[in-house]
């Protein structure tokens, strides 16, 4: 458990919580979130509230809102929800040595920022990553050099890395997490990859009635994978009629 960095969340509500993000249902069921593995998943459909959670714990523990390191300091575009102030995180005894909040949604903008040599990031270089800078590489492969470049005992929190990746490079992302869980990192990781919520883990799927703990064959997704992977030619008769 020394390598449970972040244990738990506290939501304390606003005064008014009214609009968004606050009226979402995994707002309210925050608190049944514990974090008791090296790696947690949060699952579920687009629009139930997995980005703006992962952003405000992101943002709760230190990290800029759009990716990178505790030493990243810029916004480009200021749509950043409040819900990370009213989070407290209930940590463990033993600090984080490292981390990274790695977000597809904002990757070039970190890329660009952290080309300007202007922040020091894990690795040799705040430049490159794999013996090349970040922009000389496909989205996928400085997604896989940044993770490759991370150091053991670090909390690292990704935001739907599989949107750059291939099945392949997935599995490589996979191994990485493996070897840094296994030297005392934990990993927060929203997703909607049935290939990594097959990783050993505790996952959480978020839905409009809120946040339940599941097992990997009781996922919406894996179901709806199998299916169509099972029986393509019936999925797309029906999806094309």
């Amino acid at each position: 458990m020394d390598s449970i960095f972040i244990r738990s969340v506290k939501y304390v509500p606003p005064d008014n919580p009214d609009g968004y993000p606050f009226l979402l249902p995994v707002v309210k069921d925050i608190e049944k979130i514990r974090f008791t593995n090296p790696v947690t998943f949060l699952v579920g459909e687009n629009g139930t509230g997995k980005s703006t959670l992962i952003e405000a714990i992101a943002v709760a523990a230190g990290f800029n809102a759009e990716g990178g390191t505790k030493n990243y300091s810029f916004t480009s575009q200021d749509t950043t929800s409040p819900l990370h102030e009213h989070l407290t995180l209930i940590r463990g005894h033993v600090r984080e040595k490292h981390g990274y909040f790695l977000r597809a949604e904002s990757f070039y903008t970190t890329a660009n920022y952290a080309e300007n040599g202007t922040v020091t990031i894990a690795g040799p270089s705040p430049l490159y990553f794999g013996g090349k800078r970040m922009h000389e590489q496909s989205h996928g492969e400085a997604f896989v050099s940044i993770v490759k470049d991370f150091k053991p005992r670090g909390l690292y929190i990704f935001d739907e890395p599989e949107s750059a990746l291939s099945p392949k490079r997935l599995f490589e992302l996979m191994r990485c997490m493996h070897k840094l869980a296994a030297q005392g990192s934990q990993f927060i990781v929203a997703t909607h990859s049935p290939i990594l919520m097959a990783y050993p883990s505790v996952i959480y799927e978020m839905s409009e009635k809120g946040i339940r703990k599941k097992t990997y064959d009781e996922l919406d997704n894996v179901h709806v994978m199998r299916d169509f992977l099972n029986h393509p030619d019936v999925f797309l008769k029906h999806i094309l009629d």
